[in-house]
Protein backbone atom coordinates (compact mmCIF):
# COMPACT_ATOMS: atom_id res chain seq x y z
CA UNK A 1 0.00 0.00 0.00
CA UNK A 2 3.11 2.27 0.59
CA UNK A 3 4.23 1.56 -3.16
CA UNK A 4 1.04 2.69 -4.21
CA UNK A 5 0.47 5.48 -2.55
CA UNK A 6 3.95 6.51 -3.34
CA UNK A 7 4.13 6.09 -7.15
CA UNK A 8 0.86 7.86 -6.90
CA UNK A 9 1.77 11.05 -5.40
CA UNK A 10 4.82 10.86 -8.12
CA UNK A 11 3.08 10.56 -10.80
CA UNK A 12 0.31 13.61 -9.83
CA UNK A 13 3.68 15.79 -8.62
CA UNK A 14 5.18 15.82 -11.87
CA UNK A 15 2.36 16.16 -13.81
CA UNK A 16 1.64 19.81 -12.00
CA UNK A 17 5.51 20.19 -12.69
CA UNK A 18 5.39 19.53 -16.66
CA UNK A 19 2.76 21.56 -16.53
CA UNK A 20 4.30 24.43 -14.90
CA UNK A 21 6.82 24.70 -17.29
CA UNK A 22 6.59 26.13 -20.86
CA UNK A 23 7.09 23.66 -23.38
CA UNK A 24 11.06 22.97 -24.35
CA UNK A 25 12.34 22.75 -28.15
CA UNK A 26 15.42 20.54 -28.73
CA UNK A 27 16.05 23.22 -31.75
CA UNK A 28 15.76 26.17 -28.86
CA UNK A 29 18.26 24.40 -26.32
CA UNK A 30 21.95 25.28 -25.99
CA UNK A 31 23.27 21.78 -25.87
CA UNK A 32 26.99 20.61 -25.97
CA UNK A 33 28.12 19.73 -29.58
CA UNK A 34 29.58 16.47 -28.01
CA UNK A 35 25.57 15.93 -27.12
CA UNK A 36 23.69 17.18 -30.37
CA UNK A 37 25.13 14.27 -32.92
CA UNK A 38 24.02 11.43 -30.83
CA UNK A 39 20.38 13.15 -30.87
CA UNK A 40 20.13 13.51 -34.48
CA UNK A 41 17.16 12.13 -36.35
CA UNK A 42 18.12 9.73 -39.36
CA UNK A 43 16.48 10.12 -42.61
CA UNK A 44 17.12 7.57 -45.06
CA UNK A 45 18.17 8.61 -48.68
CA UNK A 46 18.30 6.71 -51.98
CA UNK A 47 20.62 6.76 -54.68
CA UNK A 48 20.54 3.91 -57.24
CA UNK A 49 20.93 0.85 -55.99
CA UNK A 50 22.52 2.72 -52.44
CA UNK A 51 21.12 3.93 -49.41
CA UNK A 52 22.55 6.49 -47.34
CA UNK A 53 21.72 8.07 -44.12
CA UNK A 54 21.24 10.99 -43.73
CA UNK A 55 20.50 13.83 -40.52
CA UNK A 56 17.60 15.48 -41.04
CA UNK A 57 18.55 19.13 -40.02
CA UNK A 58 20.68 18.89 -43.03
CA UNK A 59 17.90 18.35 -44.91
CA UNK A 60 15.45 20.79 -43.01
CA UNK A 61 18.09 23.63 -43.02
CA UNK A 62 17.70 23.91 -46.95
CA UNK A 63 14.24 24.96 -46.46
CA UNK A 64 14.87 26.93 -43.54
CA UNK A 65 17.20 29.02 -45.30
CA UNK A 66 14.60 29.41 -48.40
CA UNK A 67 11.44 30.40 -45.63
CA UNK A 68 13.73 32.97 -44.25
CA UNK A 69 14.55 34.21 -47.73
CA UNK A 70 10.63 34.69 -48.14
CA UNK A 71 10.23 36.09 -45.17
CA UNK A 72 12.40 39.18 -46.52
CA UNK A 73 11.66 39.51 -49.89
CA UNK A 74 8.47 38.48 -52.02
CA UNK A 75 9.06 36.82 -55.49
CA UNK A 76 8.21 38.42 -58.57
CA UNK A 77 9.56 37.72 -61.89
CA UNK A 78 7.52 39.92 -64.71
CA UNK A 79 9.33 38.03 -67.23
CA UNK A 80 8.01 34.49 -66.09
CA UNK A 81 4.75 33.03 -68.01
CA UNK A 82 1.33 34.74 -66.97
CA UNK A 83 0.55 33.24 -63.74
CA UNK A 84 3.93 32.21 -62.62
CA UNK A 85 5.29 35.76 -61.51
CA UNK A 86 5.31 34.62 -57.73
CA UNK A 87 7.31 31.84 -58.72
CA UNK A 88 11.45 31.10 -58.94
CA UNK A 89 12.58 31.20 -62.61
CA UNK A 90 14.19 27.51 -61.93
CA UNK A 91 10.98 25.95 -60.91
CA UNK A 92 8.91 27.18 -63.48
CA UNK A 93 7.76 23.72 -66.40
CA UNK A 94 6.21 26.48 -68.89
CA UNK A 95 6.20 23.75 -71.64
CA UNK A 96 4.70 20.01 -71.59
CA UNK A 97 4.89 17.29 -74.47
CA UNK A 98 3.30 13.96 -75.00
CA UNK A 99 5.98 11.30 -74.10
CA UNK A 100 4.48 8.49 -71.89
CA UNK A 101 5.81 7.84 -68.42
CA UNK A 102 6.03 5.11 -66.10
CA UNK A 103 4.64 5.27 -63.09
CA UNK A 104 7.27 3.22 -61.10
CA UNK A 105 11.45 3.88 -61.33
CA UNK A 106 13.32 7.41 -61.75
CA UNK A 107 12.32 9.86 -63.84
CA UNK A 108 14.74 10.68 -65.83
CA UNK A 109 15.25 6.90 -66.90
CA UNK A 110 11.10 6.62 -68.45
CA UNK A 111 12.36 7.70 -71.66
CA UNK A 112 14.44 5.65 -74.15
CA UNK A 113 13.76 7.93 -76.56
CA UNK A 114 11.98 10.88 -77.30
CA UNK A 115 10.06 11.66 -81.10
CA UNK A 116 10.99 14.36 -83.01
CA UNK A 117 7.76 14.96 -84.57
CA UNK A 118 4.42 14.70 -84.15
CA UNK A 119 1.35 13.23 -86.67
CA UNK A 120 -2.07 13.61 -85.56
CA UNK A 121 -5.20 12.24 -87.47
CA UNK A 122 -8.96 13.30 -86.83
CA UNK A 123 -10.81 9.82 -87.34
CA UNK A 124 -13.58 7.60 -86.73
CA UNK A 125 -13.21 3.48 -86.65
CA UNK A 126 -14.90 3.19 -89.93
CA UNK A 127 -11.16 4.67 -91.58
CA UNK A 128 -9.23 2.40 -89.32
CA UNK A 129 -7.64 0.23 -92.20
CA UNK A 130 -6.77 3.67 -93.75
CA UNK A 131 -5.39 5.04 -90.81
CA UNK A 132 -3.30 1.67 -89.95
CA UNK A 133 -1.34 2.02 -93.31
CA UNK A 134 -1.19 5.88 -92.66
CA UNK A 135 0.84 4.97 -89.08
CA UNK A 136 2.88 2.42 -90.68
CA UNK A 137 5.17 5.54 -93.38
CA UNK A 138 5.51 7.49 -89.76
CA UNK A 139 8.64 5.98 -88.03
CA UNK A 140 9.20 5.53 -84.54
CA UNK A 141 10.89 9.33 -84.41
CA UNK A 142 6.57 10.14 -84.39
CA UNK A 143 4.70 10.66 -81.70
CA UNK A 144 0.99 9.09 -83.02
CA UNK A 145 -1.69 11.10 -81.47
CA UNK A 146 -5.47 10.40 -82.77
CA UNK A 147 -8.56 12.44 -82.05
CA UNK A 148 -11.60 10.21 -82.28
CA UNK A 149 -14.66 12.02 -83.60
CA UNK A 150 -17.09 9.24 -83.27
CA UNK A 151 -16.18 8.05 -79.70
CA UNK A 152 -14.74 4.81 -80.04
CA UNK A 153 -11.26 4.37 -79.08
CA UNK A 154 -10.91 1.28 -77.04
CA UNK A 155 -11.49 -1.22 -80.40
CA UNK A 156 -7.96 0.24 -81.96
CA UNK A 157 -6.30 -1.63 -79.85
CA UNK A 158 -6.40 -4.27 -82.53
CA UNK A 159 -3.28 -2.47 -83.86
CA UNK A 160 -0.24 -2.69 -82.05
CA UNK A 161 1.34 0.37 -82.48
CA UNK A 162 -2.05 2.13 -81.14
CA UNK A 163 -1.19 1.22 -77.68
CA UNK A 164 1.79 3.37 -77.72
CA UNK A 165 -0.43 6.00 -79.57
CA UNK A 166 -2.26 9.09 -77.68
CA UNK A 167 -6.12 8.74 -77.66
CA UNK A 168 -7.98 12.09 -77.51
CA UNK A 169 -11.74 11.02 -77.88
CA UNK A 170 -14.47 13.43 -78.22
CA UNK A 171 -17.49 13.42 -80.48
CA UNK A 172 -18.75 15.01 -83.60
CA UNK A 173 -15.90 17.32 -83.24
CA UNK A 174 -13.50 18.92 -86.10
CA UNK A 175 -9.52 18.58 -86.24
CA UNK A 176 -9.46 22.41 -86.06
CA UNK A 177 -11.23 22.03 -82.84
CA UNK A 178 -9.26 19.41 -81.49
CA UNK A 179 -6.00 21.18 -82.54
CA UNK A 180 -6.95 24.49 -80.65
CA UNK A 181 -7.52 22.66 -77.76
CA UNK A 182 -5.03 20.01 -77.79
CA UNK A 183 -1.97 21.23 -79.57
CA UNK A 184 -0.98 24.66 -77.65
CA UNK A 185 2.36 25.67 -78.94
CA UNK A 186 3.43 25.20 -74.82
CA UNK A 187 2.20 21.16 -75.33
CA UNK A 188 3.99 20.69 -78.77
CA UNK A 189 6.91 21.90 -78.07
CA UNK A 190 9.42 19.92 -77.74
CA UNK A 191 8.44 18.55 -81.62
CA UNK A 192 10.30 19.81 -84.47
CA UNK A 193 7.31 19.28 -87.82
CA UNK A 194 3.40 18.51 -86.22
CA UNK A 195 1.48 16.65 -89.06
CA UNK A 196 -2.06 17.57 -88.73
CA UNK A 197 -3.88 15.46 -91.29
CA UNK A 198 -7.35 13.92 -92.65
CA UNK A 199 -8.32 10.67 -91.97
CA UNK A 200 -8.89 9.91 -95.76
CA UNK A 201 -5.46 10.41 -97.85
CA UNK A 202 -3.73 7.67 -99.49
CA UNK A 203 -0.06 7.34 -98.78
CA UNK A 204 1.21 4.58 -100.93
CA UNK A 205 3.64 7.07 -102.23
CA UNK A 206 4.68 9.09 -99.12
CA UNK A 207 7.61 8.58 -96.71
CA UNK A 208 7.75 10.80 -93.89
CA UNK A 209 11.28 10.69 -92.82
CA UNK A 210 12.19 11.57 -96.67
CA UNK A 211 8.88 14.28 -96.45
CA UNK A 212 11.17 16.17 -93.13
CA UNK A 213 14.47 15.78 -95.26
CA UNK A 214 12.95 17.94 -98.05
CA UNK A 215 11.26 20.08 -95.57
CA UNK A 216 14.31 21.24 -93.90
CA UNK A 217 16.12 21.39 -97.13
CA UNK A 218 14.53 23.88 -99.04
CA UNK A 219 13.50 26.07 -95.91
CA UNK A 220 9.69 25.00 -95.85
CA UNK A 221 7.86 26.11 -92.90
CA UNK A 222 4.78 25.20 -94.02
CA UNK A 223 3.93 22.44 -96.32
CA UNK A 224 1.98 19.59 -97.72
CA UNK A 225 2.06 16.76 -99.90
CA UNK A 226 1.66 17.00 -103.32
CA UNK A 227 -1.74 15.88 -104.19
CA UNK A 228 -2.51 13.05 -107.31
CA UNK A 229 -3.49 15.27 -110.15
CA UNK A 230 -5.85 13.07 -111.44
CA UNK A 231 -8.38 13.28 -108.60
CA UNK A 232 -10.37 16.10 -108.54
CA UNK A 233 -7.90 19.29 -107.44
CA UNK A 234 -10.14 21.99 -106.24
CA UNK A 235 -6.48 24.24 -106.06
CA UNK A 236 -3.33 24.31 -109.04
CA UNK A 237 -0.97 24.85 -106.08
CA UNK A 238 -1.42 21.73 -104.67
CA UNK A 239 -1.26 19.56 -107.50
CA UNK A 240 1.87 17.39 -107.59
CA UNK A 241 4.38 18.32 -110.88
CA UNK A 242 6.85 14.94 -111.37
CA UNK A 243 10.00 16.76 -112.34
CA UNK A 244 10.88 18.20 -108.93
CA UNK A 245 11.27 18.03 -105.43
CA UNK A 246 9.23 21.43 -104.40
CA UNK A 247 7.09 23.87 -105.64
CA UNK A 248 6.26 27.36 -104.31
CA UNK A 249 3.93 28.65 -107.33
CA UNK A 250 1.88 27.93 -109.66
CA UNK A 251 -0.64 29.39 -112.43
CA UNK A 252 -4.23 29.66 -111.32
CA UNK A 253 -6.73 30.83 -113.43
CA UNK A 254 -7.31 33.71 -114.71
CA UNK A 255 -7.63 36.74 -112.30
CA UNK A 256 -7.63 34.35 -109.33
CA UNK A 257 -4.45 36.33 -107.86
CA UNK A 258 -3.77 39.61 -107.53
CA UNK A 259 -0.37 39.11 -106.94
CA UNK A 260 1.86 36.15 -107.75
CA UNK A 261 3.27 35.90 -104.45
CA UNK A 262 -0.14 35.61 -103.09
CA UNK A 263 -3.15 32.55 -102.06
CA UNK A 264 -3.78 30.58 -104.62
CA UNK A 265 -0.89 31.23 -106.38
CA UNK A 266 2.04 31.14 -103.57
CA UNK A 267 2.01 31.15 -100.07
CA UNK A 268 -0.58 28.50 -100.04
CA UNK A 269 -1.31 25.20 -98.71
CA UNK A 270 -4.94 23.35 -98.23
CA UNK A 271 -5.93 22.38 -94.85
CA UNK A 272 -6.49 18.93 -95.13
CA UNK A 273 -2.99 17.57 -94.97
CA UNK A 274 -0.94 20.82 -93.59
CA UNK A 275 2.78 20.49 -92.08
CA UNK A 276 3.74 23.09 -89.63
CA UNK A 277 7.62 23.61 -87.82
CA UNK A 278 7.39 24.58 -84.21
CA UNK A 279 7.88 28.17 -84.86
CA UNK A 280 5.04 28.60 -87.58
CA UNK A 281 3.04 26.52 -85.29
CA UNK A 282 2.78 28.87 -82.66
CA UNK A 283 1.33 31.51 -84.95
CA UNK A 284 -0.87 29.33 -86.56
CA UNK A 285 -2.49 28.49 -82.88
CA UNK A 286 -3.50 31.70 -82.32
CA UNK A 287 -4.82 32.16 -85.80
CA UNK A 288 -7.57 29.58 -85.33
CA UNK A 289 -10.34 30.87 -83.94
CA UNK A 290 -12.46 29.31 -81.04
CA UNK A 291 -15.93 28.56 -82.61
CA UNK A 292 -14.93 28.44 -86.30
CA UNK A 293 -14.18 24.29 -86.22
CA UNK A 294 -14.33 23.75 -89.84
CA UNK A 295 -10.97 25.79 -90.60
CA UNK A 296 -12.12 26.82 -94.17
CA UNK A 297 -9.96 30.15 -94.80
CA UNK A 298 -7.00 29.62 -92.38
CA UNK A 299 -5.42 28.39 -95.28
CA UNK A 300 -5.55 32.02 -97.18
CA UNK A 301 -3.99 33.12 -93.69
CA UNK A 302 -1.29 30.80 -93.12
CA UNK A 303 1.06 33.56 -94.81
CA UNK A 304 0.69 35.65 -92.57
CA UNK A 305 2.64 33.60 -89.84
CA UNK A 306 5.91 33.76 -91.93
CA UNK A 307 7.82 35.63 -94.11
CA UNK A 308 9.15 35.89 -96.58
CA UNK A 309 5.34 33.55 -97.49
CA UNK A 310 6.10 32.85 -100.75
CA UNK A 311 9.84 30.95 -100.10
CA UNK A 312 8.78 29.32 -96.83
CA UNK A 313 5.30 27.63 -97.76
CA UNK A 314 5.29 25.04 -100.46
CA UNK A 315 4.50 21.46 -101.63
CA UNK A 316 6.76 18.94 -101.57
CA UNK A 317 5.76 16.95 -105.03
CA UNK A 318 8.44 13.82 -104.40
CA UNK A 319 6.72 12.63 -101.61
CA UNK A 320 2.59 12.90 -102.46
CA UNK A 321 -0.77 11.67 -101.50
CA UNK A 322 -3.87 10.59 -102.57
CA UNK A 323 -7.13 12.67 -101.18
CA UNK A 324 -10.19 9.83 -101.24
CA UNK A 325 -12.37 12.34 -100.47
CA UNK A 326 -14.38 10.29 -97.98
CA UNK A 327 -17.27 12.30 -96.43
CA UNK A 328 -16.76 10.67 -93.22
CA UNK A 329 -17.31 14.52 -91.48
CA UNK A 330 -20.72 14.75 -93.37
CA UNK A 331 -22.28 12.70 -91.21
CA UNK A 332 -21.63 13.38 -87.94
CA UNK A 333 -23.96 16.29 -88.38
CA UNK A 334 -27.57 16.21 -87.74
CA UNK A 335 -30.81 17.18 -89.85
CA UNK A 336 -32.18 20.34 -89.85
CA UNK A 337 -34.96 22.35 -91.52
CA UNK A 338 -35.55 19.55 -93.73
CA UNK A 339 -31.75 19.30 -94.87
CA UNK A 340 -29.70 16.54 -94.85
CA UNK A 341 -26.73 15.97 -92.07
CA UNK A 342 -23.81 16.63 -94.79
CA UNK A 343 -25.95 19.57 -96.32
CA UNK A 344 -26.12 21.25 -92.84
CA UNK A 345 -22.23 20.42 -92.22
CA UNK A 346 -21.17 21.94 -95.78
CA UNK A 347 -23.04 24.76 -95.61
CA UNK A 348 -21.32 25.93 -92.27
CA UNK A 349 -18.10 25.09 -93.59
CA UNK A 350 -19.19 27.94 -96.35
CA UNK A 351 -20.85 30.28 -93.68
CA UNK A 352 -17.51 29.88 -91.51
CA UNK A 353 -14.88 31.12 -94.70
CA UNK A 354 -16.61 34.15 -94.94
CA UNK A 355 -16.80 35.08 -91.22
CA UNK A 356 -12.74 34.32 -90.78
CA UNK A 357 -12.04 36.39 -93.92
CA UNK A 358 -14.35 39.31 -92.17
CA UNK A 359 -12.85 39.19 -89.17
CA UNK A 360 -9.40 38.96 -90.21
CA UNK A 361 -10.28 42.10 -92.80
CA UNK A 362 -11.27 44.26 -89.71
CA UNK A 363 -8.95 43.29 -87.20
CA UNK A 364 -6.35 44.53 -89.66
CA UNK A 365 -7.98 47.55 -90.20
CA UNK A 366 -8.28 48.25 -86.41
CA UNK A 367 -4.93 47.43 -86.21
CA UNK A 368 -3.55 50.31 -88.67
CA UNK A 369 -5.91 52.63 -87.70
CA UNK A 370 -4.12 52.50 -83.99
CA UNK A 371 -1.15 52.73 -85.64
CA UNK A 372 -2.11 56.18 -87.25
CA UNK A 373 -3.77 57.66 -84.21
CA UNK A 374 -0.56 56.30 -82.03
CA UNK A 375 1.78 58.11 -84.57
CA UNK A 376 -0.28 61.43 -84.66
CA UNK A 377 -0.65 61.67 -81.34
CA UNK A 378 3.37 61.32 -80.92
CA UNK A 379 4.14 63.80 -84.03
CA UNK A 380 1.66 66.22 -82.06
CA UNK A 381 3.68 65.55 -78.64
Amino acid sequence: MRLIVTTFVGVVLGFFIGVSFPSLSLTKLNLPSSILPSMDLLHVRESGDEKTWQPVNSISSRSTEAQNVTNTSKIWVPSNPRGAERLPPQIVAAESDFYLRRLWGNPNEDLKSKPQYLVTFTVGYDQRMNIDTAVKKFSGNFTILLFHYDGRTTEWDEFEWSKQAIHVSVRKQTKWWYAKRFLHPAIVAQYDYIFIWDEDLGVEHFNAEEYIKLVRKHGLEISQPGLEPNKGLTWQMTKRRGDREVHKETDEKPGWCSDPHLPPCAAFVEIMAPVFSRDAWRCVWHLIQNDLVHGWGLDFALRKCVEPAHEKIGVVDSQWIVHQTVPSLGSQGESHDGKKPWQGVRERCRKEWTMFQDRLSKAEIQYFKAREIGSSNSTVH
